[in-house]
């Protein structure tokens, strides 16, 4: 079987549509022949993909078993398209062959899935996935040599183990991005086990190949939890929002047939259809570049590549320039602009939407979001006024207004970085984070703390400081809310999640300490050290004094920041005297309980 060459393999980021309707054009025929052609050629990674996503807790061993059963349904459906069997869905097949493996289903508790069919399932095998990862074993990690040798013994069994490891602890992260993930890693692969120092090559050529992985997930998963909580009106907005300022040229009709091509079924995409994924990234990406012309000057180039290659192109192709036919002003100027939002309001709010966007390429898609949401309260006020045009021309000054109070808000933010540094930015966002959401676990909390810190390293001393920082922050805060539309924290956390996405940013700033949680008994355990401190590396001693610190925020709820950063500093006073010291056990058995006392 021909396998996929990862290192060619991306497509457009974000948006995915589902649709059932085969091609009809000359030019759609072809590119859905290539597309399908593609998906045969390379089942297994996208079978291994699917399944380690769908049963997180599932070996190797028994991925390995649906693989080769999918692998013999496609040779059959290829050899004989008329079997009854190739006519389901690929997800279908996918998930009944998933429930057909003997006692995986009881034994990972998804048996209630498996009693379902078609597209009732589809939603159960999605709900049942985590987010939290911390039941799986840490990822496996070979020497460099051990590592080389099984690349060199085996490609495909090296990228196969590969693509399930990061599959099954990146749950809601796209198919297509998985697969441009193991190209890059397989590059990585290819160039450090020609070097010598394979141990500092490693670390240096993979650490943007996870940065790539943790952006995309953090991205998929913020516009998927937009999708479940709010629908696809709150979809169609964001898409509205980053294609406009990405292809500024667009006409709004011509963007009106992309959104419906992006936004109009994202479920596949989201809950894990990675056969659909694949078809609708090719679907968009022929759309753009079909009509390339009248949406960017900037893509020419990309839209050349081949289908695999033209994605990370666009990705990574530069916003257009700016037309000269800007029209925001028809939007407060306008005599009539009551009447015009009445004929189609949704239309109406959608157009406004796209020129606010494509003329302020400075904002971030948050704000050009709450700008809609003001704009959208401020006509319903003015519209039933005696003097509509008077009222709905103060527009400008209100939406001013709110960027600026979304302007202090970064100013804030970045100056708790200027001022505290690196290490004391995240003991200041582990602290707030924990007393707002401490029913979160320790780790996820850490994980949340840690994206907040490189939110503002990364953007605080760029030019475009506002709009990076605020699109950033507003992404960890998707991550703590959640993708599933059921999840709750809290009450003060569910209301800011689930009440308005454009705000949501802005309904955090304000929320104080979880007066509804309830600490656990006190333990004696959390003041419990031993000499393992002093053997830990410098990366592993940091990961404890993290978790010291959320658990100590846990427990000792009612405590405020400076008393808590007394005790941390406390704990590494401690840490430091006993790993000195003659006998340090003897020495974290008296020191450990003064630090709690």
């Amino acid at each position: 079987m021909k396998q996929l060459k990862l290192t060619d393999f991306v497509f457009f980021f974000f948006f995915f549509t589902e649709s059932l309707t085969l091609p009809t054009k000359p030019q759609d025929v072809d590119d859905f022949r290539t597309t399908q052609k593609f998906i045969e050629e390379n089942i297994e990674y996208i079978t291994i993909i699917a399944f380690a996503q769908h049963v997180q807790e599932a070996t190797f061993e028994d991925v390995e078993i649906l693989v080769k059963d999918v692998v013999e349904y496609k040779d059959r459906c290829v050899a004989n398209k008329s079997l009854p069997e190739c006519f389901k869905l690929p997800n279908n097949v996918l998930q009944e062959k998933i429930c057909a493996m003997e006692g995986l289903p009881q034994k990972h508790n998804f048996s209630h899935c498996c009693s379902k069919v078609d597209f009732e399932r589809r939603p159960c095998f999605f709900f049942n996935k985590k987010a939290d990862v911390g039941f799986l074993p840490p990822f496996p990690t070979l020497d460099p040599e051990e590592k080389c040798q099984a690349f060199k013994n085996s490609r495909k069994s090296f990228l196969n183990h590969y693509i399930y490891e990061v599959a099954r602890r990146n749950p809601f992260v796209f198919a297509p991005t998985l697969l441009s993930v193991a190209a890059r890693f397989e590059e990585v692969a290819k160039t450090c086990c020609e070097e010598q120092h394979k141990v500092s090559c490693f670390q240096t050529r993979a650490a943007p190949v996870i940065q790539y992985l943790k952006a995309f997930s953090s991205y998929q998963k913020n516009v998927c939890g937009a999708y479940w909580k709010f629908g696809t009106k709150v979809l169609n907005f964001i898409n509205i929002a980053v294609l406009s300022q990405k292809f500024p040229k667009i006409e709004f009709k011509e963007l009106t047939s992309l959104i419906e091509d992006v936004s109009s079924k994202y479920d596949g995409c989201c809950e894990g259809d990675v056969v659909q994924c694949i078809r609708d990234t090719s679907k968009v990406m022929n759309h753009i570049c079909s009509k390339q012309d009248s949406i960017s000057s900037k893509i020419k180039e990309c839209c050349e590549k081949k289908i695999p290659e033209r994605g990370e192109c666009i990705i990574n192709s530069n916003k257009d320039d700016r037309p000269e036919d800007l029209r925001e002003a028809k939007f407060t100027d306008s005599e009539n602009i009551c009447q015009e939002r009445d004929i189609d309001p949704d239309n109406f709010f959608a157009e406004f939407t796209y020129e606010y966007s494509r003329n302020h390429p400075d904002l971030s898609i948050p704000e050009l979001l709450r700008i809609a949401n003001v704009y959208k309260d401020l006509l319903s006020n003015c519209c039933n006024t005696e003097n509509p045009p008077g009222c709905y021309r103060r527009a400008k000054d209100k939406f001013n207004e709110t960027t600026e109070k979304s302007h202090k808000m970064v100013q804030r933010e970045c100056a708790h970085f200027q001022h505290l540094g690196k290490n004391g930015l995240k003991y200041y966002y582990l602290i707030r984070l924990t007393k707002i959401a401490p029913q979160l676990s320790t780790e996820e909390l850490i994980s949340l703390g840690e994206k907040m810190v490189m939110a503002l390293t990364t953007c605080c001393t760029l030019s475009e400081e506002f709009a990076c920082v605020d699109n950033l922050v507003d992404l960890v805060l998707g991550e703590l809310c959640g993708i599933n539309e059921n999840r709750t924290i809290n009450p003060a956390v569910d209301h800011c999640c689930k009440t308005n996405f454009a705000f949501r940013r802005h309904c955090f700033e304000g929320l104080k300490a979880d007066k509804t949680y309830m600490p656990p008994p006190t333990t004696k355990d959390l003041f419990t050290f031993n000499a393992d401190l002093c053997q830990a590396q410098n990366e592993e001693l940091q990961r404890k004094k993290d978790r010291f610190l959320v658990n100590l925020v846990k427990l000792k709820h009612e405590l405020t920041e400076e008393e808590l950063q007394s005790l941390l500093k406390s704990f590494t006073q401690a840490t430091e005297k006993c790993c000195n010291a003659e006998d340090p056990e003897a020495c974290f058995n008296e020191e450990g309980p003064k630090i709690g006392s």
